[in-house]
């Protein structure tokens, strides 16, 4: 069983990380709590959009919870478009280092609904006995969801998704399914962001074996922030230059800061979460990539195609703008390089923590 790193580097993460902040927090709650699920504007200027990707879907939103499996106390949750009579595609996401709580991204999981797609949380514990652990968390709730509600979950049909440390098991996990169960044979993709180290988990193949041997169908994208200080962009470098899918299939984007009349969009770490902020970098930034991305994975749309995997398409990089003032446009490679030197991060990719030093560029 690997163990995690040492506990001072617990402590760093728990206490500095935006990422890591306690979601059971009562003195926050109630403010919090009379927020979700019913806000429609955004902080910042700049508003939803009314129509295309990233606009909300017209479905309400229905939720199955169930006892988590290897999280004594805890719930599984199963957000989906309400009066569906027919399983449908489904993103299995897996939550940052704090974000136990489903609120943490509740809004993430409400757009998802209403646009007629099902996304599964399982909680894992903050401070556990293993990186393996929680892998096993995330994977046999997943699984439990997927066996017990076919009438809800396609599995042929799935995305894997995942924010920091959640967005570097979703690679393994999403092998997992991939190989193992065959899910996804009509449609797959992975989705990190600011993944944190990759692991994987009761797998006799290293992780360069896994990431060479993905099937060819899966489609992917990596996010990272510019002002993120606590994951290593090299991370995900690594992961995106040594998995086995075609540069016409996955994009890794760089998203950076903006100042639109005198409100400052901030790509730290906590990108996306509505529990800080929600705002337009939420929904064009992630939200509308993941739409594209649903449409073209699940569906086979060509257009689609061109906003989420544009290979920097205006559809693709181009974001909003408020009385001639634009957001700073995504930036789109298929060869990205670090920006930033390693000691920026709290996690660097050079970290004897990191199971895939020797791939760090």
């Amino acid at each position: 069983m690997k163990k995690l790193f040492y506990p001072w580097v617990m402590i760093i993460f728990i206490t500095t990380s935006a990422c890591s902040q306690s979601t059971n927090d009562n003195e926050e709650a109630p403010d919090f709590q009379s927020k979700l699920g019913i806000r429609n504007t955004l902080q910042g200027p700049i508003q939803k959009p009314t129509s295309g990707y990233g606009a909300d879907g017209n479905y309400e939103v229905a939720e199955i919870d169930f006892n988590n499996p290897q999280y004594t106390g805890t719930q599984v949750s199963i957000f989906y478009p309400k009066g569906i009579t027919s399983p449908r595609p489904t993103i299995f996401f897996s939550h940052p280092f704090g974000g136990e709580d489903k609120e943490y991204n509740i809004e993430l999981y409400n757009f998802i609904a209403k646009k007629g797609y099902v996304v599964v949380f399982v909680p894992y514990r903050t401070v556990d006995i293993s990186v393996d652990h929680r892998y096993q968390t995330l994977w046999e709730g997943f699984i439990k969801a997927a066996t017990d509600y076919p009438n809800i979950i396609d599995t042929q049909k799935v995305g894997f998704m995942g924010h920091s440390f959640g967005g570097g098991a979703s690679i393994d996990l999403a092998y997992k399914a991939f190989t193992g169960k065959g899910w996804g044979q009509n449609g797959r993709f992975l989705f990190t962001m600011a993944p944190w180290y990759s692991f994987n988990w009761n797998s006799t193949l290293t992780t360069q074996q896994q990431l060479q041997s993905f099937p060819s169908n899966t489609k992917m994208i990596t996010q990272v922030y510019d002002e993120d200080d606590i994951n290593d962009h090299r991370m995900a470098i690594d992961i995106f230059k040594n998995i086995n899918i075609s540069n016409a299939e996955k994009d890794f984007i760089y998203i950076k800061s903006s100042t639109v009349n005198g409100y400052n969009y901030v790509t730290d770490h906590t990108m996306p979460s509505s529990r800080k902020v929600f705002d337009a970098l939420d929904y064009y930034g992630v939200y509308r990539l993941l739409d594209a991305m649903m449409d073209y994975s699940f569906n086979g749309n060509a257009g689609a195609k061109n906003v989420a995997l544009g290979n920097g398409s205006a559809a693709q990089v181009t974001m909003p703008s408020y009385n001639g003032q634009a957001m700073a446009p995504l930036e789109v490679t298929d060869n990205p390089t670090p920006k930033y030197l390693q000691i920026k991060y709290q996690f660097p990719c050079g970290s004897s923590t990191n199971p895939r030093i020797s791939y760090c560029n």
